[in-house]
């Protein structure tokens, strides 16, 4: 399953599989894939530092990348000005905590221990924390540094190339993937309505060729609802140089969710139970659709705010509902590919998976060719 990329990043099969988890990311790698490692959690330059050793070693010397968010639009400045987190938290109304606390107060959900911080916090969506993480990131020799939310700054590109490092930046429309062009990315990741996180409105069947052509000739990723060796065989048939994956790696036993209600619910779920909602983040995310999800859309609330807001306004809410296991509440990013994830399987037996589905599409269009 190789490709012009995949040869060029020195990996066995152009799969590419994006993950928050550090054990999921190595064993990708190891099992003859692409691990990208997602920093957007980590609040903490050290926390990054610990992992990425960690990640290093378990890696047996293959390939690695790193995720990081720097949006292209950001509350967090104004004119030269860069804002704290607490003056960023500042911007937030009174009414919309008040909104968080009677959600949470309906559904009963308990308070934080005295003295125990939200434990999950998504500064990593304000540009000065995804810098700082970079500044840990460019001492190892990561092989690929990805945007999730539009191209990342001119800087950080060039720095990235100092260190020959490829750069993708995930797109949702053909017009995006001519402006990462346009900014020098390396690699356009072309991210389909059906995928997990942060999405656009255009499916990945459209989205593929198009892209493909928009940037000709240079490596698109098809992304978005992908989780068989089918699926990637129909995006290399599309001018695909490999896929992007990331919701398949969620019930891997690897995978490390912290949640065993989590895990079942997304082992139950069907691929009609997710929806695209601003609720987590600010922007478009796919995840599991939940009352939690079902309250932001409720007309007589008061509506989500623009990211870095959201994500700040609802941090502690996030990690008290994943702390007690709230199941009315609880959700996680995914795509619609949830519904092929029924079974709890290693890394490893996914990519095997991957490859016989991938060897019997092709079996099929070469007997449908003659060949």
């Amino acid at each position: 399953m190789q490709t012009e990329l995949s040869k060029r990043l020195g990996v066995e099969h152009a799969i590419f599989g994006f993950t928050p988890f550090p054990a999921v990311a190595a064993a990708i790698s190891r099992a003859g894939g692409f691990g990208v490692l997602g920093a957007v959690r980590y609040t903490a330059p050290d926390d990054l530092k610990r992992d990425l050793d960690w990640v290093h070693a378990h890696t047996d010397g293959k390939p690695y990348g790193l995720d990081v968010v720097m949006p292209a639009q950001k509350v967090e400045a104004k004119g030269n000005q860069t804002l704290s987190e607490a003056d960023v938290e500042a911007m937030i109304p009174a009414g919309h905590r008040e909104f968080v606390r009677a959600t949470l107060a309906k559904h009963g959900v308990p308070e934080l221990p005295e003295g125990e911080a939200s434990g999950w916090r998504i500064t990593g969506w304000m540009e000065q924390v995804a810098r700082s993480q970079l500044d840990v990131a460019f001492d190892y020799p990561i092989k690929l540094l990805a945007n999730a939310l539009g191209s990342p700054p001119a800087d950080v590109i060039e720095r990235a190339h100092a260190h020959d490092i490829l750069v993708a930046a995930l797109a949702g429309s053909a017009r995006h993937a001519r402006k990462h062009a346009d900014a020098g990315i390396d690699i356009v990741v072309a991210q389909g309505y059906e995928a997990g996180g942060h999405t656009g409105e255009i499916a990945s069947m459209v989205l593929t060729p198009d892209a493909v052509e928009a940037v000709a000739p240079l490596p698109v990723l098809a992304a978005g609802g992908i989780g068989s060796g089918e699926q990637i065989a129909a995006a290399l048939a599309l001018g695909a140089q490999g896929v992007w994956t990331g919701s398949i790696w969620l019930t891997t036993t690897e995978a490390d969710l912290h949640s065993r209600k989590l895990t079942e619910k997304l082992l139950a779920a069907t691929s009609s139970d997710t929806v695209r909602s601003r609720a987590l983040t600010g922007k478009p995310a796919r995840q599991l659709r939940t009352e939690w999800t079902d309250a932001w859309e409720d007309p007589a609330g008061p509506g989500t705010l623009p990211m870095p807001l959201q994500g700040l306004l609802v941090a502690e809410a996030v990690s008290r509902i994943q702390k007690y296991e709230v199941e009315a509440l609880l959700g996680t990013p995914v795509g619609q590919i949830v519904g092929r994830m029924n079974a709890e399987r290693s890394v490893r037996g996914v990519f095997d998976e991957l490859t016989r589905g991938f060897e019997r599409a092709i079996d099929r269009v070469n007997r449908i060719a003659g060949r």
